[in-house]
């Protein structure tokens, strides 16, 4: 009968591998130490190495896109404004344009228009 499988989490991998690679333990010691044969902590070992630039690429990554977030941002807040004021823009020529109910009106300048009874 086959031995159940053993899962290790990552800190514990990690642990192992700094312990080789920092020269606490040698390949050999670590492995009778915690039952675990060569190959697998000489994989773990690999797969570590092969995969540090990538954790150093994230970290530059994450800067990129923080500093596109923000440049984004400061886009949408400058739209945001020339939105604004092209609906109060709009508003206020609508007003202009519009007649009271009394046949008065308020021309481009502002002025009222159209006083009835003068």
């Amino acid at each position: 009968m086959d031995k159940p499988r053993r899962t290790y989490t990552p800190e514990f991998k990690v642990q192992m591998v700094l312990e080789i690679i920092n020269g606490k333990k040698s390949l050999g010691e670590a492995s009778r130490e915690y039952g675990i044969k060569d190959s697998v902590l000489s994989r773990w070992r690999q797969e570590f190495l092969e995969r540090a630039p990538q954790l150093f690429e994230q970290e530059q990554r994450r800067d990129n896109q923080a500093g596109r977030m923000a440049e984004l941002e400061r886009v949408i807040g400058r739209l945001t404004v020339q939105l604004e004021m092209a609906k109060k823009s709009s508003e206020v020529r609508t007003i202009c344009r519009r007649e009271t109910a009394d046949g008065t009106g308020i021309d481009a300048k502002g002025q009222i228009s159209g006083t009835p009874g003068l």
